[in-house]
């Protein structure tokens, strides 16, 4: 039985493209993608999950609680009975409610990646560019990417993976994201092997 992953995604989805990548190369071994989910429609993760025939939804965070949308998603991945749940640039911050007793299924079963090296440069309003930027003006000469753990709490999750990348050599925010981004690429795969094993 291959097991069964669900991405959530905001965005571009180039973390979602590196893991298709990955299992369709035969890097992540008997592991399929079974749907991608969304907050926001006409995004390209989207796109790429039609072109790849991934089933996909979108369930809009637009006007509602935390802890309704929350909800809402935990009826949806229960009837994906998904073995693991990969946030990829998903901006919505889950309610607590997922982690509770009741939905201990989820526990250590939902992983993130971050661009950076957590847990410096993590928590609110720490997200995409804003990590690099804040990178850039620390004058920090390495940075990179890390895996962890989903909890209530933003960015605290215990580690998997992390990978460090000399940026002494980024003269902008966006050059640091660049080479970031390669080993998320890399990195994300990684951790999803280690896990499913």
């Amino acid at each position: 039985m291959k097991k069964k992953i669900v991405v959530l995604a905001s965005g571009s989805g180039s973390n979602l493209r590196a893991i298709i990548n990955s299992i369709e190369t035969g890097f992540i071994k008997n592991a399929e993608i079974v749907s991608v989910i969304s907050n926001k429609k006409n995004v390209l993760a989207l796109d790429i999950s039609k072109y790849y025939n991934i089933k996909s939804l979108v369930l809009s965070n637009k006007n509602k609680s935390r802890q309704f949308y929350t909800s809402q998603l935990i009826q949806e991945l229960d009837k994906l009975k998904a073995d693991l749940i990969c946030l990829a640039g998903f901006m919505v911050i889950l309610d607590k409610k997922i982690f509770e007793v009741e939905n201990s299924k989820y526990k250590n079963k939902i992983i993130n990646i971050h661009p950076s090296l957590l847990p410096k440069f993590g928590g609110k309003g720490m997200y995409g560019l804003n990590v690099h930027k804040a990178v850039f003006a620390a004058g920090e000469k390495e940075s990179g990417a890390s895996v962890h753990y989903v909890t209530s709490e933003c960015d605290v999750g215990e580690i998997i993976l992390q990978e460090k990348v000399n940026i002494e050599d980024c003269k902008t925010p966006e050059e640091i994201a660049k080479k970031v981004l390669k080993v998320e690429h890399k990195i994300y795969s990684e951790a999803i092997n280690k896990i499913l094993k």
